[in-house]
């Protein structure tokens, strides 16, 4: 044997024994059809309740044309109820609803809220399924979500992902944020808007309502939770009452010196820049310029958390508006109206 040679470990002369036969991965075929059968089985549950709305819109413009559209909803109560988004149906001169068995009825809006984008529709027919509501507060990252719609008019489409994230904040076309949104990557598209979206149980999590583009997967719905209070509210009265002050304000970043002279535990405000004539903040005092901090003892950072402050339980009711006008720190009692059109304070 030459010297200057030595055995790497574990080398020899003589053959090792082969290592023993590992075991073949599970076949995917199970998981697959386990997959696939719950899908299958969520659909077919909540399938007859899913509808298509077309929609005849009042006449714009000078010629008077009437615009077209179309969108879904679902059935969630066996008397005809229908939830669906408020873009969908908001301008509606004319609406007619198509059943998953084909049948067509014309349908009455009920009520319909632009600054959660929820709506609801009735139509008069024998004979429906409603749709089981779930529990949005018991959703999951990463569970199965499946979505029913009629996306470009093909309807009664199946797509099928998982929950991306919870708890997002989306614009509502008033400028109000809806929050407790639910993203999803099942797939949505125009025409989409209204539809359910289920778990694997076919329990309606979520109305689907937005996708982001150009991004792909992006897509969100609002919670069922959020849905169930605003359609009550929408049967008993047709509309959501919440409060307003007749103000136009803006984000503000609160200069160091500020937050040292007042002794706030805050870093941004909201600046007044208009105030109604003969509204709640002009009767309480309010004056362009001034800088809200606090509302009925919870502070203000922003205009979303000054929306959110202003629900129907402050209707009528005097409370504490806690502004800064240079030098002086201010409370002023004002009394919030109902909001008479959406988008305003």
């Amino acid at each position: 044997m030459n010297p200057l040679w030595k055995p790497l470990a574990g080398d020899s002369t003589s053959p090792e024994p082969l290592p023993p036969p590992q075991p073949s991965p599970p076949a995917d075929g199970p998981l697959l059809d386990a997959y696939s059968q719950a899908v299958v089985a969520a659909a077919e549950r909540v399938s007859p309740a899913v509808v298509n709305i077309e929609v005849r819109q009042r006449a714009r413009g000078r010629r008077g044309h009437e615009g077209q559209g179309h969108g879904s909803g679902f059935l969630f109560t066996p008397d005809g109820f229908i939830l669906t988004n408020s873009h969908v149906v908001h301008h509606a001169a004319h609406l007619e609803v198509t059943l998953n068995d084909g049948r067509k009825y014309p349908a009455d809006r009920i009520g319909d809220d632009p600054d959660t984008d929820l709506a609801v529709v009735r139509v008069q027919a024998p004979d429906l399924k409603a749709a089981t509501l779930g529990d949005s507060d018991g959703v999951r990252p990463g569970q199965l979500a499946i979505a029913i719609g009629n996306p470009y008019g093909f309807q009664f489409t199946v797509t099928a992902g998982v929950v991306s994230a919870l708890g997002r904040s989306l614009r509502s076309r008033s400028g109000r944020l809806i929050d407790s949104v639910i993203q999803t990557d099942a797939a949505l598209n125009p025409g989409n808007s209204g539809g359910p979206l289920v778990n694997s149980r076919g329990e309606v999590i979520g109305v689907n309502t937005a996708v982001i583009l150009p991004a792909q997967g992006l897509c969100f719905a609002l919670a069922i939770n959020t849905a169930k209070f605003v359609a009550t509210r929408l049967m008993r009265d047709g509309r959501i009452r919440r409060g307003r002050l007749g103000l136009g304000g803006q984000n503000v970043p609160l200069q160091r010196s500020l937050i040292r002279f007042y002794n706030l535990l805050l870093e941004t405000g909201v600046q007044v820049v208009s105030v109604e004539a003969e509204s709640p903040a002009a009767r309480a005092g309010v004056q362009e310029g001034d800088i809200i901090i606090g509302f009925d003892g919870q502070d203000v950072p922003n205009i979303d958390a000054l929306h959110r402050l202003l629900t129907e339980k402050q209707v009528g009711v005097a409370a504490p508006l806690n502004v800064i006008r240079f030098p002086e720190r201010l409370s002023l009692a004002v009394v919030p109206e109902e909001t008479k059109s959406h988008g305003g304070e």
